[in-house]
């Protein structure tokens, strides 16, 4: 049953893109962000599905007139820049034919996010695509999150089989993001009902992240409650809503949990502690001797042995910094970091515009979020190899095209939307923040 509702969405949503590419480019989000067909048990599990939604996409994109250059902002000039970069990297790499399925994989993603820029351009878009991000991750976080309340937090949560997020460590810190994504989509509700819906949602999110066990997640969560707290609008209710949720969480977590955690500053006997050093030690010294960095895979035997003072350690970086030093080397680091950085400014171009009308309030809220959203990346990807995976980058591209939406005025010349059933939930106009 779990193919035949899978394969029918995807067929649905592929014939719908031949007429209206941008819901192509959902679907193929949803597939690559929640691998929804790595929960079946039939031919839907290893059926080509995001090809076939790839495919109707680009179909569609030469049909239709509502297309634009996908190269709109500096975000996207680092982001281009970098897609160069790794690809010389890879073709200058140690292994080029192995690394080759990883930069297939990783060039796939960035072409759909390039896709994405070319296509949407609406208040429509956006909150849609903010809705298939933050949902897809956040019904796994409320199915973890009921299995960590269920099962006392004794077992493990983990992601989708075969994603970039199938660990226990990198599904956390997927999760951590989402959080302030689904608080963007509850200011944007009408509803009393929805709105507290969202609410537990986000705490069951949460129990899910502290329900996979993984210490990084809890180095991520705390700067980015902080960070959530400091931009509420309604600090002592968000903040008595964060106390009042954090420490029955915390409490209810076993004593496997606790002794789990207390070993962060434990790291000289901690042999993953350990190989992570070792790792950031031989991607640091590579770096000087590989200019174009090392291809896809730095974690070899060969690279730590002639530049880890720790080479019996042999081990993957598991810090998005550390992760493209070692395989793209400086240039490549300065890149990815570029990206962001122009990410995280233009979010604060929205949260501190002090002009926009009623019908543009959202835009301000959608900042201020996905500043949050990227601190926690920040703080958890220090020690996660999370380099390659979509959400951050979906997150760039709604900060692009909503700064350019603001930049444009487009609420003078689109349709203002009305609550109901028949509109996306968020796309009205909004409620007041609680």
């Amino acid at each position: 049953m779990r193919d035949i509702i899978v394969i029918a969405i995807v067929l649905a949503g592929s014939l719908a893109a031949l007429r209206r590419p941008w819901i192509g480019i959902m679907l193929w989000t949803w597939l690559s962000i929640m691998n929804p067909h790595r929960y079946t048990y039939g031919m839907a599990y290893s059926a080509p599905l995001a090809a076939v939604a790839a495919a109707c996409v680009m179909l569609g994109l030469l049909m239709t007139r509502e297309r634009e250059s996908p190269f709109k902002a500096s975000p996207v000039t680092w982001f281009t820049l970098f897609i160069v970069w790794v690809t010389l990297s890879w073709l200058a790499g140690i292994d080029p034919e192995g690394d080759y399925e990883q930069w297939k994989k990783v060039m796939k993603i960035d072409l759909m996010l390039l896709l994405a820029l070319a296509l949407l351009h609406s208040k429509k878009h956006i909150v849609a695509l903010m809705w298939v991000c933050a949902g897809s991750l956040a019904l796994l976080g409320i199915k973890g999150g009921i299995f960590t309340l269920f099962s006392g937090g004794v077992y493990r949560v983990w992601g989708p089989p075969g994603s970039f997020i199938e660990d226990n460590n990198e599904f956390a810190l997927a999760l951590v993001m989402t959080i302030p994504l689904l608080r963007f989509l509850q200011l944007q509700l009408t509803g009393k009902l929805a709105r507290h819906a969202m609410t537990a949602a986000m705490m069951l999110c949460a129990a899910s992240a502290l329900g996979s066990q993984s210490r990084g997640a809890l180095l991520a969560i705390s700067p980015m409650l902080l960070f959530l707290w400091w931009n509420g609008k309604n600090k002592v209710s968000i903040g008595l809503l964060i106390v009042l949720a954090a420490i029955p969480l915390i409490m209810f977590m076993p004593e496997s949990w606790t002794a789990r955690m207390s070993t962060i500053g434990a790291y000289e006997a901690d042999r993953s502690a350990l190989g992570r050093i070792s790792a950031w030690w031989s991607a640091w010294n590579s770096a000087f001797h590989y200019p174009f960095g090392v291809g896809f895979n730095s974690a070899r035997p060969e690279l730590f042995a002639l530049y880890s003072p720790y080479p019996e350690f042999v081990h993957a970086a598991h810090s998005i910094y550390f992760q493209v030093l070692g395989n793209h080397g400086f240039v490549g680091l300065a890149l990815f970091l570029g990206i962001f950085w122009t990410t995280w400014r233009s979010a604060g171009w929205l949260r501190k515009q002090q002009t926009v009308v009623p019908e543009a309030q959202w835009s301000k809220d959608l900042g201020a979020m996905c500043q949050v959203a990227l601190a926690g990346y920040a703080m958890g990807g220090a020690f996660l190899s999370l380099a390659y995976f979509d959400l951050p980058y979906n997150i760039m591209v709604m900060i692009v095209l909503t700064r350019l939406w603001v930049q444009k005025k487009a609420w003078l010349s689109e349709p203002v939307y009305a609550p109901g059933w028949r509109t996306l939930p968020g796309l009205a106009t909004p409620a007041k923040a609680s």
